[in-house]
């Protein structure tokens, strides 16, 4: 009995979650003065419509379903016959269908009337991290006589906005990047004054050794690049070709990871160290201007934040990139300056980037983003740094994964 009661208490409290969330979604719906949210998706492409709907990465999910918000009123889902049950747990009233004229008759008629809907769609393909919605679904909405908008100003809320249990496995994990590195730094050393030979290749897998005793997983192999090879932002190590560490050689270390518990977020780091007892003097000109560089993104933000006013995406990526600019290597900073971090290594939320994307959303509280720019010199060597920034509830911005002063001398 005691069971049953437990159980239903927590249908109670799901369901009160869920109602919750479909009232904040409709006050955003609201505020963008657009008729209602059309969520979609097929076979896992639209990854935010299953984060919003919690739909567990294991479920059988195979056939088309939209979950319609309306800015006012109950919402509507249309669904499989076959997959009748997927959405079981959410309100609203449920329209199913088996073949695709009835698909489009139940999608026209419960979008009679509307004029503007958000999917997950930005314009011109702006902002790919938003886009998930293929093309031919934007037709078929469009021909129910729907204005499809981006929910790209909103969408973060529901998807890179970290609860306690979340904000605690970044910091988890950004700590055990931080220990894995300055581990790997005392490896390579070693390795050098036993006079050992170890490669780039080796170097990669130590990491990943560090990685796995650390109980965390990582989205690909981390970049381990030597010399010239790391003026390339992504060199993989050759384990057929592979580039042994000699004194007085430059490397840089990017790696990145989350705890293996589900529903946990990434950390992400970059290092750069010298396999002498001190770095060259264009080593440490260059380590400066890219860490004055980091140094003035993370300042506005601290700043925006600490005055209550919103700071955008690209407002970070300019205060960064003006610095390197203004130093006379704007040309050799070729990527943003850094991308949100959540369940994903590179999130949905507002990135620092001005450049490859104008991202114009706002950074919220309780995100995670990196700041990691770089100047990278063809044939020669390339400087990363790259930390992660959280920021709290009451919009205190904290520095994860450490925060080098200096590059790494490894004797």
């Amino acid at each position: 009995m005691f069971e049953q009661v437990g159980v239903g208490r927590l249908r109670i409290t799901q369901v009160g979650l869920m109602k919750e969330k479909l009232l904040l979604a409709q006050q955003h719906i609201r505020k963008q003065k657009i008729d209602g949210w059309l969520l979609y998706d097929f076979h896992g492409s639209n990854e935010h419509a299953r984060r919003f709907l919690e739909i567990p990465p294991d479920a059988m999910a195979t056939r088309r379903f939209f979950y319609w918000i309306p800015a006012k009123g109950n919402p509507v889902k249309i669904v499989h016959a076959i997959e009748s049950h997927l959405l079981e747990e959410w309100p609203g009233e449920k329209k199913i269908y088996f073949s695709w004229p009835l698909l489009t008759e139940h999608l026209h008629s419960v979008l009679k009337g509307v004029k503007r809907a958000a999917m997950e769609y930005s314009p011109d393909n702006a902002i790919p991290y938003v886009s998930r919605v293929d093309g031919g679904t934007i037709d078929m909405v469009r021909k129910a006589g729907v204005e499809v908008v981006s929910s790209g100003s909103f969408l973060p809320y529901f998807t890179a906005i970290l609860d306690e249990r979340q904000r605690k496995s970044h910091f988890a994990a950004a700590k055990a990047l931080d220990q894995i590195a300055g581990d790997v730094w005392k490896w390579i050393g070693d390795c050098l004054k036993k006079r050992k030979r170890i490669s780039e290749y080796e170097i990669q897998q130590k990491i990943l050794e560090g990685i796995e005793r650390k109980g965390c997983i990582a989205e690909g192999a981390p970049i381990v690049a030597l010399n010239a090879h790391s003026a390339d932002p992504h060199h993989s190590p050759s384990k057929k070709r592979p580039a042994f560490v000699k004194m007085g050689d430059f490397i840089l270390l990017d790696l990145w990871c989350k705890k293996k518990a589900p529903g946990s977020i990434y950390g992400d780091i970059t290092r750069v160290g010298i396999a002498a007892k001190q770095p060259k003097k264009e080593h440490e000109a260059i380590f400066q201007i890219v860490k004055k560089a980091q140094k003035a993104a993370t300042e506005l933000i601290c700043k925006r934040f600490r005055e209550g006013k919103e700071i955008l995406g690209f407002e970070a990526d300019d205060a960064a990139r003006q610095v390197i600019q203004k130093a006379g290597y704007g040309e050799y900073f070729t990527h943003r300056t850094g991308h949100s971090i959540e369940l994903s290594l590179h999130g949905s939320g507002a990135h620092l980037d001005n450049l490859e994307m104008h991202d114009e959303r706002p950074l919220l509280p309780k995100t995670c983003f990196s700041v990691e720019p770089g100047i990278y010199l063809p044939g020669k060597f390339g400087v990363r740094l790259e930390y992660d920034l959280y920021v709290h509830a009451d919009g205190r911005v904290e520095i994860t994964g450490g925060d080098p002063a200096g590059i790494a001398c490894l004797f």
